[in-house]
């Protein structure tokens, strides 16, 4: 959690790669109370306008919450907080989180939908929001790191190749 204005405003700050693994057998219930505790730490710190950063980076699949758990979550939030979240960021977003996203966008408001956005690195995340408030896990930073080296390569490979330089070129 940090902050970020003037009225230091909350940014909440939520890693996917520590959530339980969903082959627990009280996964239900452990999700479950985690959500009810994050609402109601929400409410408790959430006086103005907020965001949310959603590290999914690092994140194995057995680890990401399901389409059910967030229908419900979305669904409980009380219309204060979903009216004073101001941005919901996913950072390191996968092809399954884009895909729900997609899926589930007829059936959650506009407004909502327009408060998400996608961040590909933690360097285009600097530029959204002050970081200095704001505690990345360890295992976020080297999956952006890994992830900026293999885009770094490719990038190299591609321009190294006369065919594909010229492809990149059109």
């Amino acid at each position: 959690t940090g902050y970020y204005g003037d009225g230091l405003n909350a940014i909440i700050v939520f890693a996917a790669c520590f959530l339980p693994d969903s082959s627990r057998t009280d996964y239900n219930y452990v999700m479950e109370n985690l959500f009810l505790y994050v609402i109601s730490t929400l409410e408790l710190m959430v006086a103005e306008d907020y965001m949310i950063v959603y590290l999914n980076g690092a994140t194995p699949r057995r680890r990401m919450p399901g389409l059910g758990w967030m229908k419900k979550c979305y669904q409980m939030i009380d219309r204060r907080l979903r009216k004073n979240l101001k941005s919901f960021i996913i950072v390191h977003p996968s092809w399954f989180i884009r895909t729900i996203l997609a899926v589930t966008r007829p059936f959650i408001s506009s407004k909502f939908s327009s408060k998400i956005q996608y961040v590909n690195t933690l360097a285009e995340l600097r530029e959204m929001i002050p970081m200095e408030y704001v505690h990345i896990p360890d295992s976020i930073v080297k999956y952006d790191e890994e992830k900026c080296i293999k885009r770094r390569m490719r990038t190299s490979c591609l321009s190294n190749d006369p065919e594909m330089a010229s492809v990149e070129q059109e």
